[in-house]
């Protein structure tokens, strides 16, 4: 289903890795993985990936982030998301922002919405999405905001087999391109 994909490793270790992922049915056409950690303990990345979709005046961008558990981290790492996307994403574009912020006090939406990106879940219901943990969600630390969007309609992923794959709660979007 998945014609083309993009991993960024944010950490490597004995066992293993682990990072983010954009999956897509269009072609990707540049993509990119930064390193936005601030600390030794947690490895933390941003994706970037930049999608030809057909019949489209812009790329569609979209930026996967794995974001810090401590509060200053977060806002530095918010920052260079910011400054990403003023320098990199034309404001033309379409764009997907989401990922796991671990923002359970929703301080990111404000330095977001400067970008002119809204939260789906907030556009539709009025609140953010319950995530985390899985199995019985109570804390909203996952995100999708859009630019470029109308959003039709949200789903949260639950039950024992989502619950299986994640720790957390997976999200999804129907979007429309305005």
């Amino acid at each position: 289903m998945w014609a083309d994909f993009a991993y960024g490793k944010n950490a490597v270790y004995k066992e293993g890795h682990h990072g983010n992922a954009i999956l897509s049915r269009y072609p990707i056409v540049k993509w990119d993985n930064e390193d936005i950690s601030t600390n030794l303990i947690e490895q933390r990345g941003l994706l970037h990936a930049e999608m030809a979709v057909p019949g489209w005046d812009e790329n569609l961008h979209c930026v996967c982030v794995h974001l810090g558990l401590f509060a200053r981290a977060r806002r530095r790492q918010v920052e260079t998301v910011c400054e990403r996307i003023e320098s990199l994403v034309p404001h033309a574009a379409p764009l997907v922002l989401a990922g796991d912020f671990n923002d359970w006090r929703d301080k990111a939406s404000d330095p977001l919405g400067l970008l002119g990106v809204n939260e789906v879940f907030e556009t539709l219901h009025g609140r953010l999405a319950r995530t985390f943990p899985a199995r019985l969600p109570i804390l909203r630390l996952d995100r999708i905001y859009v630019r470029g969007f109308e959003v039709k309609s949200t789903k949260i992923h639950r039950g024992m087999g989502w619950a299986r794959l994640s720790d957390h709660a997976a999200l999804a979007a129907n979007l429309a391109l305005i």
